[in-house]
């Protein structure tokens, strides 16, 4: 038997490839399935089941395409009802794989399909579980990405708490607990940077399995502090139910060289983005106007998939010399399957066509701190919340990237902004946003909050928030 977890660091997913004597089972796998076929071709084996551990809301799953290039079984536990062939497990259920086997454990509660799979190795010893996003290391599922159900966040969190307790914490020690995410994953609050861990050591260290601990109080400690889901989590729960395009398909359209001329009439459609990968200093040394800001080399699919409210936006490319396909990839992870072209030869192509060029202005934090008494008014922290409450500039507002649209309005068009984050990418999108909108004298604070606390300006510390 052998167990391969393949992370994904852009969306902290973990998807999982498990062979036993000829068979292989591939466990919540990324929209982008060759890696799998290349593992089962490599062993020479056949890919018997694709496991999915419940309708995820951050990303694609690619177990239509895996199944469809494959022959695979796609299986669901209770309560799923894609629109595609499916195997509806019931809980307790045994699928045999090769010389062992898993148990298919309902644990509703993070959603109402959520179910887990325990691997049982050769001689029928539960070995490792797979939990999808109902335990995480360190922390468990948010309870409140349930779509189109009438239950509340305290209902779910109620479940998660039964299922917690019935079907997993009894499990023995030894077993190792495999998720679906580690740490940076919008799905949880608290979870560790270790991708994997017994059940002994969650159900010491983690504060959701505390033994003591009553239903209220798991309630209560679990729905506090949950922030906003991100827009397109519903969406890519309809699209891992309803099924979508295949991303050769959506690569063939997206991944157009366009000439500059081509590229600028096509930027000039109304609903047409132009969206801009390369780095931030790139982008602020010279950018198409009017374009979004995101990093391919930052949180680039979270953010796209936060900012960008239509999964359908035609979107245009910028990205460095051979990435184009790339970004489309990682764009479609997150469900957008409408990217229509990349400028051939990117901004030197643009450049040398002698097309406008815009700017995005900045200043060091060491020019901050000399002129802070003058610009204090203007410095706008776009962290979180809980990174704003935990240390930031004394009398600095706080107006986080995640809710731009919402805060737009309070920014005047007449007036200048400094914008910092972190270290300089989501300012720099923040930026980017603001100046699509009219608002046209932002400035980025280069190296944001890490090079603010290198001056002496006035830092002010308060306690850790879960926000």
């Amino acid at each position: 038997m052998e167990i391969k977890q393949l992370y994904t660091g852009c969306l902290a997913e973990a998807a999982y490839y498990i062979e036993s004597n000829g068979e292989i089972a591939i466990i919540d796998p990324m929209r982008d399935v060759q890696d799998y076929l290349d593992l089962a071709k490599e062993s020479n084996a056949k890919i018997k089941y694709v496991l999915e551990t419940h309708f995820h809301a951050d990303f694609v799953s690619g177990h239509v395409e895996l199944a469809k290039q494959t022959g695979a079984h796609i299986v669901y536990g209770p309560n799923a009802n894609p629109s595609f062939d499916f195997y509806s497990a019931k809980d307790g259920q045994e699928l045999s794989l090769g010389d062992v086997s898993f148990k298919v454990l309902h644990t509703p509660g993070h959603t109402m399909e959520s179910s887990c799979y325990l691997l049982r190795d050769e001689e029928g010893k539960d070995t490792a579980i797979f939990t999808g996003d109902t335990l995480f290391i360190g922390d468990v599922g948010r309870p409140d990405l349930a779509v189109k159900t009438d239950l509340t966040k305290e209902d779910l969190a109620g479940h998660l708490f039964d299922s917690l307790r019935n079907k997993i914490m009894p499990l023995a020690d030894e077993v190792v607990v495999y998720p679906a995410h580690g740490q940076g994953s919008a799905c949880g609050k608290n979870m560790s940077s270790e991708r994997f861990d017994t059940l002994g050591n969650q159900k010491k260290f983690n504060y959701a399995l505390r033994a003591d601990m009553s239903k209220e109080e798991f309630v209560k400690e679990v729905t506090e502090g949950i922030g906003a889901a991100p827009q397109y989590f519903p969406k890519n729960v309809e699209l891992n139910r309803s099924g979508y395009d295949s991303l050769d398909s959506v690569l063939e359209k997206g991944n157009l060289q366009l000439k500059v001329d081509e590229f600028e009439a096509m930027a000039k459609k109304d609903d047409t983005l132009v969206l801009d990968t390369r780095g931030a200093e790139d982008f602020s040394a010279g950018h198409i106007p009017n374009s979004l800001f995101i990093g391919i080399d930052g949180g680039f699919a979270p953010w796209v998939g936060t900012l960008v409210e239509n999964l359908n936006t035609p979107i245009l490319i910028v990205c460095d010399e051979g990435r184009g396909e790339e970004v489309i990839t990682r764009l479609s992870r997150v469900g957008y399957q409408n990217p229509v072209g990349v400028l051939a030869s990117g901004m030197l192509a643009w450049k040398q066509a002698g097309k406008t060029i815009s700017t995005l202005q900045e200043v060091s934090a060491e020019e901050l701190a000399i002129n802070f008494e003058n610009w204090q008014n203007s410095v706008v922290d776009v962290r979180k919340p809980g990174e704003y409450n935990s240390a930031h500039l004394q009398d600095v507002s706080n107006k986080p990237l995640d809710y731009i649209a919402e805060n737009a309005s309070s920014y005047a068009s007449d007036k200048p902004y400094y914008l910092h984050c972190a270290g300089g990418y989501r300012s720099v999108i923040a930026a980017s946003i603001l100046k699509q909108q009219g608002i046209k004298n932002v400035i980025n604070i280069k190296g944001g909050f890490a090079a603010i606390k290198e001056t002496d300006l006035p830092i002010l510390e308060v306690a850790c928030s879960n926000s």
